[in-house]
């Protein structure tokens, strides 16, 4: 890589980084999420506790808050905080895998349809018109009860309806930059067209790309939370939603166990929030028409 290119890299850098410091919700999403992945990250170093059914302590079920359980104990005697720390690895890693399949296949249907128009346009937005018009918890609900509880069949089940979004967009932005100046001059010195595509196209529209899959992280947590609650979710993971899943079904609600239900669902609501606003703020930074409003 050259001086020049990698000075043109640094300076864009720090416009980026200006740019965002600007943003308060964007700094206070980049707060929230930083917290939870550090928590779901170093859980085994933060506690002494086991999340395994066979080693909780039947003695000290559905124990409230104290100094020895920070978050209570569960029907077992687990300790909810340790649960809450490894469930986030789960729920944040499916987020994380879920938006990257998807944006990836939105990524490459907007591409397409936009670069080369035509009858391949016409089949590849429909198929995506449809998608986008089916309920999505429903079609959740059915293809996981067809494929089975598990981890990937998850991933797959929330992958499959959310790549429509990123296919709308990136299309619309492929069909404006296609008719600019320097991608006709690009295709006149005898460029193939995934030339033009990888090397042009692409890296104009991948900040938008980021900005789509950043808001999708926080939709598919809400929808694995949502799936594991309705017991569709893994059952050999802890999750946020699987955690849900078991307090509702050990009757916590009606219980008035509310140490069992309410830290779950507040973690969920939080870092829903922390993607939303770095999304949000990243979305300010690559649509200058978001910035003048």
């Amino acid at each position: 890589m050259s001086m020049e290119r990698l000075n043109l890299y640094t300076k864009r850098l720090k416009g980026f980084i200006n740019q965002y410091k600007e943003s308060k919700l964007g700094i206070i999403g980049l707060i929230i999420l930083s917290i939870f992945i550090f928590i779901s990250v170093f859980a085994n170093y933060l506690s002494d506790y086991s999340i395994k059914a066979t080693e909780g302590d039947l003695s000290a079920q559905f124990e409230p808050p104290s100094y020895k359980h920070w978050l209570g104990t569960d029907d077992v005697g687990r300790d909810l905080f340790t649960q809450i720390m490894y469930g986030g690895r789960i729920s944040l890693l499916i987020g994380f895998l879920a938006a990257a399949i998807s944006g990836g296949f939105g990524t490459l249907v907007g591409l397409f349809a936009g670069y080369f128009g035509g009858w391949r346009e016409d089949i590849l937005m429909r198929i995506t018109d449809i998608v986008l018009v089916i309920p999505g918890l429903p079609l959740m609900i059915v293809l996981s009860a067809l494929l089975g509880s598990s981890f990937w069949n998850i991933i797959f089940v929330i992958s499959i309806i959310g790549w429509t979004g990123t296919a709308r967009v990136v299309r619309a932005q492929v069909l404006s930059l296609k008719e600019r100046p320097f991608i006709e001059s690009t295709r006149v010195i005898g460029a193939g067209d995934l030339r033009i595509i990888g090397l042009h196209l692409l890296p104009n529209v991948f900040p938008l790309i980021v900005a789509q899959m950043v808001l999708r992280i926080g939709s598919a947590i809400l929808a694995e939370a949502s799936l594991s609650f309705l017991g569709l979710g893994d059952p050999m993971s802890v999750s946020w939603g699987m955690i849900l899943h078991w307090a509702f079904t050990t009757g916590a609600l009606f219980s008035n166990y509310w140490w069992f239900l309410l830290p779950p669902g507040i973690c969920i609501t939080l870092v829903v929030l922390g993607f939303t606003f770095v999304g949000y703020a990243l979305d300010q930074i690559v649509n200058p028409r978001i910035r003048r409003r």
